[in-house]
């Protein structure tokens, strides 16, 4: 076994977009698939952008909000998850702070996910 430490101390600041998070890269195959950690802190932000393949953002910790191009924002919190499909513009922000994991590649499939519905 070997044991990783995936803190955001072993991660590089990202300001492209307006942004403010801190992004530990996990893993990246050929395919290309890549399995990320984002750390964004009180008031961090993924900044508004097109996805360049389906990412899915998945929070393990905190709380936040996510938009698509429809310009609303939605509330995400631990144990949720936000997919975008490729092309879609997308910004993630939050005020207290979050930790995502998130899992982008060009034939990424969601179906095992049960969607949440929005009143």
């Amino acid at each position: 076994m070997k044991h990783y430490h995936v803190s955001k101390e072993n991660g590089r600041v990202v300001e492209a977009y307006d942004s403010n998070f801190i992004l530990t890269s996990i893993l990246r195959t050929n395919d290309p698939v890549q399995i990320s950690i984002m750390h964004l802190e009180e008031g961090g932000v993924i900044g508004y952008h097109q996805a360049s393949m389906p990412q899915l953002l998945m929070v393990v910790s905190g709380r936040g909000e996510v938009r698509g191009a429809e310009n609303t924002y939605v509330e995400i919190k631990t144990h949720e998850a936000a997919f975008w499909e490729k092309g879609e513009w997308h910004e993630t922000r939050s005020e207290e702070g979050l930790t995502a994991i998130v899992i982008e590649g060009p034939v990424l499939k969601v179906s095992a996910l049960k969607e949440k519905k929005y009143e």
